[in-house]
């Protein structure tokens, strides 16, 4: 398993992301702080509406009115060769897209022009990059990018429709790394794919970032995915971080209580038919709960919960938590008796080696 000892690709600092509405003010993501290493694969996890995809564009800074990056800064590149995104012009920031960090959107395979050929548009994002060279060259450098996400060079000849949903999502694949970015966030990437086509594309893009030697960031609600393809995961919850662990630490011993709800509701063959669901609903961004946001659906909220903020808990293996059970090494420092709400404890799950 890839550790977090090689160089750092990105750097998120106090990152948050505001919309603006008629109802009011709603922050979707709140003060985020992150750093990706060179080769790794985090996975990005939470409730729909918590801030994943929202993160991804600010990432990209692609976020759009009524939205608006309030503070943060986001470093890219190896040391020596950093810069913060969200200090580019937008003409610097065009050229940043595809060369330090690209995106592979939800729903990627609708993002494809469906009336100019696959050759055109491998060519056109080149082009748009300032990428030297002649026409053949080019041609050449888009069937070396098809080749590494096996895919023929024939597919450069056909328009989208003639593409099935997986030949789609690679070509989506091989346009992001035509020039060898540091770091590729994949939205989802597999979620309108049947189990067996996601699995290749998984495989596409695992392959993929170890010859780039690059970073990937995979946003989704599979965590069965994530066991199997990530090296950390990092759980969402309301905009924030709540926790950012191995994902062998994840599975096998969650530390907060939402992360071990989100792994308690797995299906688990040693109680078939038994499904544990976490009460309530997620908070509405415009009408966040004070202190912790999650202690209204809890099982060990205590009165501090209720009024202050959860500071950062850091564990000696580098583990982070953001829960008053925890001391600011991690320690379990609080033994509440449990509320009562129906909840079994967390499950272990299977974690392949990656």
């Amino acid at each position: 398993m890839t550790t977090t000892t090689g160089m750092p690709v990105l750097q998120v600092s106090d990152l948050r992301v505001t919309y603006y509405t008629d109802a009011g003010r709603t922050r979707a993501v709140d003060g985020v702080n992150l750093t990706l290493y060179a080769g790794e694969r985090l996975g990005l996890v939470g409730e729909s509406g918590c801030g994943k995809s929202t993160m991804a564009l600010a990432l990209m800074r692609m976020i759009k009115p009524p939205g608006r990056i309030e503070t943060g800064s986001v470093l890219v590149g190896p040391a020596g060769d950093q810069v913060d995104t969200l200090k580019l012009t937008e003409q610097q920031m065009l050229q940043a897209r595809l060369s330090r960090i690209a995106y592979i959107p939800q729903g990627a395979m609708n993002s494809l022009n469906p009336v100019m050929k696959i050759q055109s548009q491998m060519i056109d994002a080149m082009r748009a990059h300032n990428v030297k060279g002649d026409h053949d060259e080019l041609v050449r450098r888009a069937e070396v990018a098809l080749e590494s996400v096996e895919l023929r060079r024939t597919v450069m000849r056909m328009y989208p429709h003639e593409l099935s949903g997986g030949m789609k999502q690679r070509v989506c694949i091989a346009i992001s790394i035509l020039l060898s970015p540091k770091v590729i966030i994949a939205d989802e990437p597999t979620s309108a794919l049947d189990v067996v086509v996601q699995r290749q594309v998984m495989e596409t893009i695992c392959r993929v970032q170890e010859k780039l030697g690059a970073a990937v960031i995979l946003i989704g609600h599979d965590m069965g995915l994530m066991a199997q393809i990530t090296n950390r995961v990092a759980v969402m919850y309301a905009g924030k971080l709540v926790e950012l662990s191995t994902v062998r630490e994840m599975f096998t011993n969650p530390l907060h209580p939402y992360a071990q709800a989100l792994i308690s509701s797995l299906p688990n063959l040693e109680n078939k038919g038994v499904f544990q669901s976490i009460p309530g609903l997620a908070p509405s961004l415009l009408r966040l709960p004070n202190g912790c946001t999650f202690h209204p659906r809890c099982k060990y909220a205590m009165d501090v919960c209720k009024t202050l903020a959860p500071p950062q808990s850091v564990t000696p293996s580098g583990r982070y938590v953001f829960c008053h059970l925890y001391d600011r090494e991690g320690n379990r420092v609080q033994q509440p008796a449990v509320a009562g709400n129906g909840n079994a404890p967390h499950q272990k799950v299977p974690v392949a080696e990656n």
